[in-house]
């Protein structure tokens, strides 16, 4: 499924050429070599596309290199609160920005309260547009180039396609049909910044966004960036859980992220309901294949098609263990004893759901649920505290992987006490397929 040690072929390679001159085309940049080279969007047929480009490039054969990418996943359970300018420092530990990457992924739960009003009200993205700000200001200070360009439209529709070199947010669009673009003045206002906003998205309380090195903008091919949101909570159609997801390719390989916040509880038997949505995410989750798509018809239309994918969030898998044995355990630090007893360790372990996922060696505390009185402290234990929630710490939040080619660097909580969760990040390091020319020798 994964293909890791795939050539180059003639379709492969028409497909960069047809993205490579699309994006130079959004800045009327027609010209290669000294030539007027226009992309006919009359082609329907690869295989025509294929004979032309032999023909225009008859000197020039593709192939392939491999780079190597640092992609940061964050999950954090904000629990209802709004962004505060204080928590700049907490974003700064979070995102561990000593050891900067090219492109972070940040997926939140609860960024509103799980309430009536929000879970089958209107969706309001003033929260969203809130982190976002934030988010920017926390990776773009630190560089010395605060983030000025102004957030236009964001994202709420499922028909959404991000053009990412002309706009922030698209939002509302039908298919075909991009809206939010801003005038080149805005761009020379605004010329530049460390990391650029690629994709949003937000459902309810579940939200993503997805940031890049503007570098890389300039030296890599980035086509084809979707979302996709999934509602299973009540009823299985309400958005108090579900996941938002977001597809992209880079030159040839194709990553997808997954934030998911999932049914809570720590009864028996409700880690069964957890696996029942994470198999509804998987079959429900899909990346619209648009008409401006004939450019790259191979893009995958599902989760499982991706070569890369990252799933985390509030993935809420509690432990099969009494409150206090966990809490000795966990007094202890012996986390490799905890994790026996942890739900999404031994589903991995026996096919129960993410088969032939991975997630890297736990070595933190518990991330959940801590004291809103005393955030140093868990909710609960003995004797029982008025007021409090009795829960048995666990391993809510999450980071999963899948695929080739990835190779996880860290894999940390941070000490945050905002909410009653604690953010937890991983570092990964993931190669690419880079499509390249190499002119024959005479």
């Amino acid at each position: 499924m994964y293909k890791e040690d795939r050539k180059p072929t003639p379709r492969r390679f028409s497909r960069w050429f047809a993205r490579k001159y699309k994006r130079n085309d959004l800045y009327n940049l027609n010209e290669t070599s000294g030539k007027s080279v226009k992309l006919d969007h009359k082609y329907h047929d690869e295989d025509d596309c294929v004979d032309d480009l032999h023909y225009r490039l008859s000197e020039e054969d593709p192939c392939t290199s491999t780079n190597t990418l640092r992609v940061f996943v964050g999950t954090w359970n904000v629990a209802g609160r709004s962004p505060v300018g204080s928590l700049a420092v907490d974003l700064d530990e979070w995102l561990n920005l000593k050891e900067a990457a090219d492109i972070y992924v940040l997926g939140f739960q609860e960024i509103v309260p799980l309430i009536t009003k929000t879970v089958i009200g209107s969706e309001d993205t003033t929260e969203a547009t809130n982190w976002n700000l934030l988010i920017s200001q926390t990776l773009n200070d630190r560089h010395g180039n605060p983030w000025l360009t102004p957030m236009l439209n964001p994202a709420t529709s499922e028909n959404y396609q991000y053009e990412f070199l002309e706009r922030v947010f698209v939002t509302n669009a039908e298919p075909g049909h991009v809206t939010g673009q801003p005038h080149n003045q805005d761009r020379d206002q605004y010329p530049s910044s460390a990391y650029k906003l690629i994709a949003s998205k937000k459902m309810v309380g579940v939200f993503v966004s997805v940031w890049m090195k503007s570098a890389l903008l300039n030296k890599y091919c980035i086509s084809s960036v979707k979302v996709s949101s999934v509602a299973c909570g009540i009823m299985g159609y309400l958005g108090n859980k579900g996941s938002v997801s977001v597809s992209m390719t880079i030159e040839g390989t194709n990553l997808c992220f997954i934030a998911a916040h999932l049914a809570s509880g720590e009864k028996k038997g409700d880690e069964g309901k957890r696996n029942y949505q994470v198999s509804e995410i998987f079959r429900r989750t899909a990346f619209s294949r648009l008409p401006q798509d004939h450019v790259d018809r191979n893009h995958p239309l599902t989760i499982l098609g991706h070569d890369r994918i990252f799933w985390f969030g509030d993935l809420n898998y509690r432990l099969y263990l009494k409150d206090d044995l966990a809490r000795q355990l966990i007094e202890e630090k012996n986390w490799t004893a905890l994790q026996e007893f942890d739900q999404l360790k031994k589903e991995l372990e026996e096919g129960g759901v993410f088969e032939g996922w991975k997630e890297g060696n736990i070595e933190f505390a518990p991330t959940y649920k801590y004291s809103t009185s005393n955030c140093n402290r868990y909710s609960g234990g003995l004797p029982g505290r008025a007021g409090e929630k009795q829960r048995t710490p666990a391993w809510c939040d999450r980071i999963l992987w899948y695929g080739k080619g990835v190779k996880q660097l860290s894999y940390f909580r941070s000490e945050s006490k905002f909410s009653d969760h604690r953010p937890v990040s991983a570092l990964f390091s993931t190669h690419i397929e880079v499509l390249k020319f190499s002119r024959k020798l005479p």
